[in-house]
């Protein structure tokens, strides 16, 4: 694993709404909240090298030199936890588009199963930020970047909340050159995959259907 391509976004209240999201007593509405916000608050540390252009623009005084985007933004969660990370992240880039990449997890194998994808046509012009709470064997998220760069993506960030040391070196042996975000690197996974200590089954306790 290249340290240069994980990014640990430490924060004092990304801590504290980290806090809120691993204890198993917060309810549902609490837990979709923190992880928005947090989504949120991950936003400038993701975007910081995102490339600029030069405008000009007219104030209501004089006209001035600025910048702009130079490329348009796409949000690209896998489903169906990723969805409350797209949401948080939409609250800054109003103006992204998104894309939906449908995988499931087969229990047995821990392998992903793709499902779905749907996705602007001009990814090659595109910054595309994948996000998915959990970054655990790291097999989804390598599938996800791998589908993306098939529909032509090339400027590519993957974003979470929690990983694990094994996801890491597996997505980084994959994709060496996609820089990673996550709020958290845990100690490890346990026998089902799961990240320890961890938070439990993200898109269950966001969406309220956890057994």
């Amino acid at each position: 694993m290249h340290k240069s391509q994980v990014h640990v976004v430490d924060h004092p209240l990304i801590r504290a709404r980290l806090a809120q999201l691993r204890d198993r007593a917060t309810p549902s509405e609490t837990f979709r909240r923190a992880l928005t916000e947090i989504a949120g608050l991950m936003v400038p540390t993701v975007t910081h090298s995102f490339t600029t252009r030069p405008v000009r623009v007219t104030t209501p005084l004089e006209e001035c030199e600025a910048e702009s985007a130079a490329h348009p933004v796409v949000i690209a969660p896998i489903l169906r936890a990723g969805l409350g990370m797209a949401e948080g992240m939409l609250r800054l880039l109003s103006d992204a588009s998104v894309a939906h990449i449908g995988m499931y997890r087969d229990e047995e194998t821990l392998r992903p199963m793709p499902y779905y994808y749907n996705g602007p046509e001009n990814l090659a012009d595109c910054e595309v930020v994948v996000v998915d709470p959990m970054l655990a064997t790291g097999w989804s998220a390598a599938a996800a970047v791998t589908q993306l760069r098939e529909h032509g993506a090339t400027r590519l960030r993957f974003v979470c909340l929690l990983s694990s040391p094994e996801g890491l070196r597996h997505f980084s042996k994959t994709h060496p050159e996609v820089p990673v975000f996550t709020a958290a690197i845990d100690r490890e996974l346990d026998a089902r995959g799961y990240i320890l200590p961890g938070l439990g089954d993200a898109g269950d306790r966001f969406f309220g259907t956890v057994r």
